[in-house]
């Protein structure tokens, strides 16, 4: 591993049963970087992502921070936001946050008062997560994988359920994150985000990484003049859509 690599993946392996969600990727997340695994459903994204966090079995290497491979202590300097909020929801929003405070060692309470504020959140502090909103969910997990200001962000999907303003305001956070020589390991579908939002972008099919590099590399290999239609071409979807199209 590299002083500039924050996050190393050889030849990752996910298997569910008979089902290999993950077939051999290899991957690094550089210093000050926004990394995006871009992918339509089913493309082996969140497994990838499980397994960084060690939450499913998996072959090959994982090197976080060059720590080793996924344990307790090496999560306590990563930041995590999973496609599904991860919250223990019989606990209200304040006991949640001071749980994982007590959980990683360390607890900044003018950070988290912040990011409660900046996340509308304040009014919810003594409610349980149970009986909070989708969107609402989403920001607690936002805000605990902020609070201790990891040098390593993993967000899959993270602005699932969203409003435009807390949008606009974790991309900004990201940003400064990433100004701060953070980094990001990023998930998604959405075009727009990819392009604006990640430094690399690793384009994932069938559980296999196809192609690699800025969003400006991409698009000049495939000579397509925007993402969307240099990403149809690594994952060979443009005969599928013209197929269906003409059947309606």
């Amino acid at each position: 591993m590299s002083n500039n690599d924050v996050l190393k993946v050889e030849k990752l392996v996910v298997k569910y049963g008979e089902k290999t969600a993950v077939k051999g990727i290899s991957f690094t997340v550089n210093n000050g970087e926004v990394y995006c695994l871009l992918g339509p459903n089913g493309a082996g994204k969140t497994s990838t992502i499980k397994a960084v966090l060690g939450l499913v079995k998996y072959e090959g290497l994982i090197d976080v921070l060059g720590l080793g491979p996924p344990s307790p202590v090496v999560m306590n300097h990563v930041g995590v936001v999973m496609e599904t909020p991860a919250v223990l929801e019989a606990l209200t929003v304040k006991e949640f946050l001071e749980f994982l405070g007590s959980v990683r060692g360390t607890f900044n309470a003018r950070r988290v008062e912040a990011l409660l504020e900046a996340f509308e959140l304040k009014d919810y502090i003594n409610t349980p997560i149970a009986a909070l909103s989708a969107g609402n969910k989403q920001k607690v997990a936002i805000v605990a994988a902020l609070m201790h200001e990891p040098r390593l962000l993993l967000l899959d999907e993270p602005f699932n359920f969203l409003d435009v303003k807390s949008v606009r305001i974790l991309k900004e956070i990201m940003q400064r994150h990433i100004e701060s020589g953070g980094s990001i390991l990023f998930s998604t579908h959405i075009m727009e985000v990819a392009e604006r939002v990640c430094s690399r972008i690793g384009i994932i099919n069938d559980g296999v990484l196809v192609t690699e590099g800025t969003p400006g590399r991409i698009k000049e290999e495939a000579n397509a003049g925007t993402l969307e239609d240099a990403f149809l071409k690594a994952i060979h979807a443009e005969e599928e859509i013209r197929s269906i199209l003409e059947g309606l």
